[in-house]
């Protein structure tokens, strides 16, 4: 027995895995470390890898799962969602930077054909390298965010008539009709071919296969489905990973086809990594030393060509500069669809073996840079936006009509563009509390600012902005950002000009608390720990537990977690108030139909029946600071009480009980 290919595996396994977890430590996507790996272990540099050929079939066969999930994954109806950003966007990008490649390949001595075939490599971007990025940024869902996934999923949908391009390149010119021909007639029976699977024949063999309620028999299937077709379009002259696409498309509208997904992707994932390893091993490391000159040369130039399509498709988008900037560089890498293209391009003699390596390190160079460059977009447009642009650059195509915010005082500020911040500004829309909205998103202002809505665009780091919120005469104020470093910059900012402001932030993790305390925050709600908390509180609700049971097993987990994320309201509490933990003060509001409308303190008994002490009533616009023991709730009566976090859970059911 060859255990050969078996000591192979094993050596790439265990890099795979050493990379994977350094680079998630150091959040770099690992497709760039499984390219260092084969380019380490390659027979360029050390040489640990015997068995290339065998490995490239693996990764080939990683090529052909990862395009059978990218099937699975198509959405018609999503694409037709954001068809604006996707064709319109995506075109201009890819064809303007083909065109341009395409001239300046010209000047490296390439036919036009292989001239145009570069082109449409470079014109790729890293989907797994930015999406990633994004993801960790919390940016996908930004104006700018969206703007580059929508042009990264033209790009995805183009490989598909690429691959199916790239042998055109080959033929004779002389034949190109009949050619054509050919490929429209195949395009047709294709698109029969995947309607009448996705139709008829793959939801009815998934669901006989469903109901026999084994897993394992509906994994195999569902790889045998991925691999036969890939097989028999490839009997067609059509390659593996186009089959493997289609049959993804055919399973796609399937109820089965997210089940199927799952099932895939701890395959996808592994055997993809052989593929980039697999392209890492190709790298031949002699060729980058001694053409140094040339491939820093070409690196610039795709990332210079890149940066600067993109950005003028952002600008035809209607971005301001700083979305200009930011999605130029996000596409500004090549990406790994183009690997795939590539040694489609070598095998079928398109492109030398000195263009291939030339684009094996080009590519793998700006793969490698992207994070980092990513990572300068904003303090590269914060630079380049001191010097004298015209105004047309700097707001974009389609600046935002400024409203005027009229002078407010104790009102409610909102920063954010997250759906939380979108639901408390309805909120306070429906309870008719004077609020104005900040959005660093223009489609999003644009959209509400229709609605009629006090609606700011603008960056909250920037003081002009707070100002024009009337952040410093504001008497509440949520950050739902998301992002930790800009929730610290912004609590910073309105902490200088607003003092006494009850701040509200939204954070992910419980450990990002104390440092946005100390910045000034009153209130810190951490995503992750309310998540939990409110779905043990249905557990104990679908449990029959009363409920003032449930309101005070969830205030004492609270309590006993953080400290009760209750207001540090140092400045507003008296000074005994500072020393008695977990004491506060809530407002509680009374019913008309309450039983305790129409009693006077001493008749509702609120001390003996929850320990809490009612401290004052705001009446209408009359505040009754201390109220005597004869006096009477009324309904419509804000009624303010102290007391600890379970003796005020009680208080509220108490308040909540209709007579």
């Amino acid at each position: 027995m060859n255990y050969e290919i078996l000591k192979d595996i094993v050596i790439i396994l265990a890099l795979s895995t050493f990379v994977n977890f350094l680079f998630t430590k150091i959040r770099i996507p690992t497709l760039v470390g499984y390219l260092l790996t084969g380019i380490v272990a390659g027979p360029f540099l050390f040489g640990i890898i015997q068995s290339q050929h065998e490995i490239e079939l693996m990764a080939e066969l990683g090529v052909v799962i990862l395009m059978f999930t990218i099937g699975m994954e198509f959405s018609l109806k999503h694409l037709l969602r954001i068809r604006r950003i996707v064709f319109l966007g995506g075109f201009f990008q890819v064809s303007i930077t083909a065109l341009i490649t395409m001239v300046v390949a010209r000047s490296y001595n390439l036919d036009w054909k292989g001239a145009l075939f570069v082109g449409f490599l470079t014109a790729l971007s890293s989907t797994v390298v930015v999406l990633k990025i994004l993801q960790d940024r919390s940016e996908v869902t930004s104006n700018y965010g969206r703007t580059v996934v929508g042009i990264l999923i033209f790009q995805d949908i183009l490989l598909v008539p690429l691959l199916l391009f790239t042998p055109f390149l080959n033929g004779d010119t002389a034949n190109i009709g009949s050619d054509l021909y050919a490929l429209a007639i195949k395009t047709v029976l294709i698109i029969a071919f995947v309607y009448a699977g996705n139709k008829w024949f793959m939801p009815k063999i998934l669901h006989w296969i469903a109901m026999t309620k084994n897993q394992e028999l509906f994994l195999m299937s569902v790889l045998l489905i991925c691999l036969s077709i890939a097989l028999l379009t490839s009997q067609l002259g059509i390659t593996l990973a186009f089959g493997a696409f289609l049959a993804g498309l055919m399973i796609s509208e399937s109820e089965y086809s997210d089940n199927a997904f799952g099932n895939l992707i701890p395959f996808r994932d592994t055997f993809t990594s052989f593929f980039f390893v697999s392209i890492g091993m190709l790298l031949d490391l002699s060729f980058v030393y001694q053409n140094i000159g040339i491939v820093i040369l070409t690196v610039l130039l795709v990332i210079g060509i890149k940066f600067i399509v993109g950005g003028f498709v952002a600008f035809l988008m209607g971005h301001t500069f700083r979305g200009i900037i930011l999605v130029g560089i996000a596409l500004s890498q090549v990406g790994e669809f183009s690997f795939i293209l590539a040694k489609l391009g070598i095998s079928y003699h398109i492109v030398t073996d000195y263009y291939f390596q030339l684009f094996l390190a080009v590519a793998i160079i700006t793969m490698s840079v992207s994070p980092l460059l990513i990572q300068l977009g904003n303090p590269l447009a914060t630079i380049l936006l001191k010097l004298p642009l015209p105004g047309f650059l700097i707001d974009g195509l389609f600046p935002l009509q400024q409203i005027e915010i009229p002078r407010l005082n104790n009102h409610l500020v909102l920063i954010g563009k997250d759906s939380r911040s979108i639901n408390l500004s309805v909120m306070a829309k429906y309870n008719k509390i004077p609020y104005i909205s900040i959005v660093f998103d223009p489609a999003i202002v644009r959209k509400r600012q229709e609605k009629g809505e006090s609606i700011i665009y603008g960056d909250a780091i920037n003081e002009p902005i707070l100002y024009k919120a009337h952040v410093d005469t504001a008497k509440t104020i949520v950050i739902s950002v998301g992002d930790l470093i800009i929730s610290m910059a912004i609590i910073n900012k309105v902490r200088h000009l607003n003092k006494h402001a009850m701040i509200l932030v939204r954070t992910k993790h419980v450990e990002d608390i104390e440092e946005l305390y100390r910045l000034g925050a009153n209130q810190v709600i951490p995503e992750e720990f309310e998540t939990a908390i409110d779905l043990f509180e249905r557990v104990l609700s679908n449990m029959l537990l009363p409920q003032n049971e449930i309101d005070t097993t969830i205030a004492r987990i609270r309590d006993d977690h953080y400290g009760i994320f209750y207001d540090k309201k140092e400045d507003e509490r008296s000074n005994i108030l500072k020393n008695i933990p977990n004491i506060e003060i809530v407002a509680l509001r009374v019913d008309e139909r309450s039983i305790l409308t129409g009693k006077t303190l001493t008749e509702s008994q609120l001390r003996n029946r929850c320990g809490v002490t009612l401290v004052a009533i705001k009446r209408n616009d009359h505040l009754i600071d201390h109220p005597s023991s004869n006096t009477r709730l009324i309904g419509g009566d804000i009624a303010y009480i102290l007391g600890n976090s379970e003796q005020i859970a009680n208080a509220t059911d108490l308040f909540n009980i209709i007579s």
